[in-house]
């Protein structure tokens, strides 16, 4: 197995893992015990970017699997210090009102809330998981400030923003002498490339590192086709997004096929030689997942393959506005 690169994550000095471990699955569908197994071969594959959210585990207000991470951490063994850990606040944990979304107090409370869960004292990458169109960027900007003065986040990033928010995110935090983001994290694979028309220009231009999830669109480009005729079956959502794109993924499979390598690693390496990519949040269910996944840094796609992935898989046709008009 090949040894994992590094990049810095945006115009930040922060090193961190072509590669980051999502953690969406631990608790769920995966068990504390092999979501800590995991978390331990990550380490040793040289993994040091990993992700998660307070709202992970989907049992409003507990942040499970902030807790299992905390609980990993709080092993001991240098872990916590080997780890650049993301969190993410905005969705809701609780029916009270001002526990949900970016007010500078759930911003100070949702803070407190993942510390203490994750048992550290700081969170490397503090996410905000959606754009609140309610909250103004100065009082958003003002409790991150103070996070940041107090030790508690070192540095802040996006999740689901449009192209305008980061400008409007940036110019604010200028205008205070403040870094702002140093990433957005969105959905970016070879079938949905949205983020192509406004959001991929603009983080290029502040400096703003892209973090993709669900680079396999929710497995489709994980090799389904391949695995149901082994027997193994998707999920609804996955089945309905083949049944709309099963011409495509017949091609890309057959492509992957005379490449001699995985789809799901094909699918990783196209994002990895994607220009502004940090790097793609993989979320295994088990460590053989895991390993798969690190096939990807080996994979190298000339213009000639990744040529052919465009016909398969077309963006938008570049950058706005040219991609629709002149």
């Amino acid at each position: 197995m090949r040894a994992m690169d590094y990049t810095h994550l945006g115009r930040s000095g922060l090193s961190v893992s072509r590669l980051c471990l999502g953690t969406m699955n631990f608790g769920p569908l995966t068990t504390e015990e092999d979501s800590h197994a995991i978390m331990d071969h990550a380490l040793d594959q040289g993994f040091n970017f990993f992700d998660t959210a307070n709202v992970y585990g989907w049992r409003k207000g507990e942040g499970w699997t902030e807790q299992i991470i905390g609980r990993w951490f709080g092993q001991g063994g240098g872990r916590r210090d080997r780890v650049v850990i993301a969190t993410k606040l905005y969705g809701s944990m609780g029916d009270w009102p001002n526990q949900t979304f970016l007010s500078a107090l759930n911003i100070r409370r949702a803070c407190e809330e993942s510390l203490r869960r994750l048992q550290t004292d700081h969170i490397d990458l503090y996410q905000m998981h959606h754009i609140d169109r309610s909250t103004p960027w100065d009082e958003i900007w003002q409790a991150m400030e103070v996070l940041v003065q107090q030790g508690k986040v070192l540095y802040t990033g996006s999740s689901n923003f449009a192209g305008w928010h980061i400008v409007q995110a940036q110019e604010t935090a200028r205008a205070r002498h403040f870094m702002g983001l140093i990433s957005e994290q969105s959905l970016y694979n070879l079938a949905q490339r949205s983020i192509e028309l406004e959001v991929l220009p603009a983080c290029r231009d502040y400096g703003v590192g892209v973090i993709p999830w669900s680079p396999l669109m929710r497995g489709m480009l994980g090799g389904i086709l391949r695995k149901s005729k082994e027997g193994r079956s998707a999920s609804d959502l996955t089945q309905q997004l083949l049944e709309r794109h099963r011409s495509q993924v017949e091609q890309y499979e057959a492509f992957c096929d005379q490449l001699g390598e995985q789809p799901a690693n094909v699918g990783l390496a196209w994002l990895l030689h994607r220009e502004g990519v940090t790097a793609p949040i993989v979320g295994p269910r088990t460590m053989e997942q895991l390993d798969g996944a690190l096939r990807a840094l080996e994979i190298k796609l000339g213009e000639e393959e990744m040529r052919r992935l465009d016909e398969i898989f077309p963006g938008p046709g570049g950058p706005a506005p040219e991609a629709y008009a002149w």
